[in-house]
């Protein structure tokens, strides 16, 4: 019988295709991106950090999104940026790079879904049980639905790629602009029918889980919204709720558009851009967003400018008015 193990340590990465006209146009696109996100998301964990009136569940719990963006796109963006600058025949990448990049990857989509449960947690306490809130979502609390959402993350993600790593290789070409669990268990020319199904189980558990959980907060959240006539307790549920409905949606949109292009061969170019800006869009937005709609963020922000702005109109003032005391 033909033994087909190969099981070679370096593999060739297909990177990301595009024209000798468009390459410089995609490389400078991703790179404003990935400095954008850094700078962005970094800035608002420390912003959190650092500020005491924004050391509050909501605020911590959302710290989690920006890390886990900051280390989604610093996982594959720089490579991916790295190899469109060498010819494609040129790129190539040890396999435990590979399978460290696909784990992170898919660590960040799945924790993408486990943050932004807990996040919905606590806006239903807010909103539900507002005279409980303190006690409930109190230090310890906090703490425990954090580790629950990167614990349940990462023991889906290891077992995942747990399943990969065990395959013998045959084959050499990963067939994705970066690495993730697909293209590795394709390398394989053994049975990947256990893999199929626990990735199948896996995706369906998590999105199951995600906008079930998701949509019975919502509703319920509406539900005390339309039966109480407290102005300001609705007021503060469309801002805050709105603020992570919408980065929610757009996270959702993003995965399902990957999803429902793997039903679509002839479009794997399509597919692959896309599961590329899976990472960059959402972690874009986020910061964005929340910036935005958040009233004690963007009041934050407001008066760092505007002290900015003051201070050197001030020191000139100063300056002069001492000048022509001099006089």
């Amino acid at each position: 019988m033909e033994n087909y193990t190969y099981n070679s340590f370096t593999l060739q990465l297909e990177g990301l295709k595009v024209t000798e006209h468009s390459m410089y146009p995609v490389f400078v696109f991703l790179l404003v991106s990935y400095l954008f996100i850094m700078f962005a998301n970094v800035g608002m964990v420390v912003l959190v950090c650092i500020e005491r009136s924004l050391h509050h569940p909501m605020y911590v719990l959302f710290c989690n999104l920006p890390i886990n963006d900051i280390m989604g796109n610093s996982i594959m963006v720089p490579r991916l940026l790295s190899d469109m600058l060498v010819p494609p025949s040129e790129r190539f990448i040890n396999y435990y790079e590979c399978v460290v990049q696909a784990f992170f990857s898919h660590l960040f989509g799945t924790t993408s879904h486990t943050v932004l449960m807990i996040m919905a947690f606590d806006r239903y306490v807010a909103i539900c049980n507002p005279l409980r809130y303190a006690t409930i979502m109190n230090n310890n609390m906090v703490m425990k639905l954090i580790v629950s959402a990167w614990g349940v993350a990462i023991v889906l993600v290891a077992v995942l790629l747990g399943l990969t790593i065990r395959l013998n290789r045959c084959r050499m070409m990963i067939t994705s602009p970066y690495c993730d669990n697909a293209s590795l268990f394709k390398l394989s020319c053994e049975s990947v029918f256990i893999n199929n199904v626990y990735g199948l189980s896996f995706t369906v558990v998590l999105f199951t889980a995600s906008i079930g959980s998701v949509a019975l907060t919502y509703i319920r959240i509406t539900a005390v919204c339309l039966t109480s006539n407290n102005k300001a307790l609705n007021s503060k549920a469309l801002q805050t709720c709105s603020t992570h409905l919408s980065v929610y949606l757009i996270m959702i949109l993003c995965g399902m558009l990957i999803i429902l292009m793997h039903r679509f061969p002839q479009y794997s170019d399509y597919r692959k851009m896309l599961s590329i800006m899976f990472h960059i869009v959402p972690s874009g937005l986020n910061p964005i967003i929340y910036g935005v709609q958040s009233k004690e963020i963007r009041k934050l922000l407001s008066n760092m400018f505007t002290s900015r702005k003051v201070l050197p109109f001030i020191k000139g003032g100063t300056h002069v008015a001492f000048e022509s005391k001099a006089h």
